[in-house]
């Protein structure tokens, strides 16, 4: 240490010259912006590929640009309508010129599409004024043509729904999403009873997810208590087996099943010939099938987050138990049992979540009445092309799960979960 050096550690300096608590606080920062480097590539990974998306979905749950993109002009016009009444004749003019241009660009069928979810049959309405639109006189007057087309045209209720429609964020399909809508005044109302069925599929997905929870937790709990007590080279020949459905995908785990299940199948087979069973019965595609399929691909995830916690408990607590003369259930259930329990939550808590999502194993074992809610995602995505629906269920699955979520966290506390 030179002299400098130690008559500045002397006087409370740093060897930059700088206060002993400022230097100490520049290498913390310093540290700090060192981790935040390294992990900074994954914490923008996980926005691009989570944060964004999930933005979007939530965006496109309001999102309502159809009518009033493709008529900006009747929009604009309908904003000094009162309603109450049929419009004047300025506004079907603005709706005729808009139609006009809509046919020409060939996207009348998109706002009628659009229109038609709030009122049943405007699709067609739209597209045949359309028509009559372009081989109408020029320079109107406008309102016969559309009155002659259709009465409902000059149905006050039609032109309330219309405004509304017309507004670029819409509540409608979150609103849908809970059987919920607005009548022809605006107030909130329950969906007709032929059109309510997302809260029945809602409470569906959460009862498969429930009943799949309970069997992956009956199953994995004493498979990781053996995982647990049995020696080392015992208990890595069962991990392997516990860990080999990772292998393979969900979907040839799936078709597996379907392929055990099905009235000819394998376990039908089985039973017949053991005497089981008189007559063969139906395993697949009803709620029997999906749970039991969900349940072998979920029971991993039970199972290594109870099997960690259970490899911390160390064996002298059971035999202070037993010493003290505790009986091997009492205790079992009043000295071990509770140390699982962070083990447990997680692995449940884990096991909820993702069933929350399954798509395929139900698409491919369930039934029509065992579809869970990412079934009608994936519908009105990919086959009704409504992304606003489906953004609004996917955003409802969202609200319940953190819900859930905060029920769990409330009641056991996240803190005390534990993975690994």
């Amino acid at each position: 240490m030179t002299a400098t050096t130690a008559s500045a550690l002397a006087a409370g300096l740093g060897p930059d010259g700088l206060s002993l608590k400022a230097s100490l606080a520049r290498a913390e920062r310093r540290s700090r912006l060192v981790s935040f480097a390294l992990v900074a590539p994954l914490l923008l990974f996980i926005v691009a590929s989570f944060c964004i998306p999930l933005g979007f979905m939530l965006y496109r749950a309001i999102d309502n640009p159809e009518v009033a993109e493709t008529l900006p002009a009747t929009v604009a016009a309908m904003k000094g309508w009162t309603q109450g009444g049929v419009p004047d004749e300025p506004v079907f003019a603005a709706l005729a010129a808009d139609l006009i241009a809509a046919q020409k660009a060939r996207t009348t069928g998109l706002v009628g599409k659009r229109v038609n979810y709030e009122i049943p049959g405007a699709r067609s309405k739209f597209l045949k004024v359309g028509r009559e639109l372009e081989r109408a006189p020029a320079g109107g007057p406008w309102k016969p043509v559309f009155a002659k087309s259709d009465p409902q045209w000059t149905d006050p209720v039609f032109w309330s729904a219309l405004k509304r429609i017309g507004q670029p964020m819409t509540a409608f399909y979150l609103l849908s999403a809970v059987d919920l809508r607005l009548d022809e005044h605006g107030s909130l109302t329950r969906q007709v009873p032929d059109q309510a069925i997302f809260l029945d599929v809602l409470f569906r997905t959460l009862w498969i997810s429930l009943l799949v929870t309970i069997s992956t937790l009956v199953l994995g709990y004493p498979i990781a208590h053996l995982l647990a007590s049995l020696p080392p080279r015992h208990a890595n020949l069962l991990m392997l087996l516990v860990l080999l459905p990772f292998t393979t995908s969900i979907l040839v785990r799936t078709t597996a099943w379907v392929v055990l299940l099905q009235t000819n199948g394998v376990l039908n087979d089985v039973m017949v010939w053991l005497g089981l069973l008189d007559e063969r019965i139906q395993l697949i595609y009803n709620r029997f099938g999906t749970v039991l399929a969900m349940t072998h691909i979920q029971l991993p995830f039970t199972v290594l987050p109870i099997y960690s916690v259970m490899k911390g408990i160390s064996p002298a607590h059971m035999r202070a138990a037993r010493s003290l003369g505790a009986g091997p259930v009492y205790a079992f259930t009043r000295v071990y049992m509770p140390q699982t329990l962070p083990g447990v939550g997680a692995g449940c808590l884990l096991t909820f979540i993702l069933s929350l999502g399954y798509y395929i194993t139900p698409a491919l074992v369930g039934g029509p009445l065992d579809q869970m809610i990412s079934y009608f995602v994936a519908l009105y995505t990919n086959r009704e092309l409504n992304w606003g629906q489906a953004s609004a269920l996917g955003a409802v699955l969202l609200a319940v799960t953190m819900v859930f979520y905060a029920i769990f966290n409330r009641l056991v506390g996240i803190d005390k979960v534990k993975l690994g």
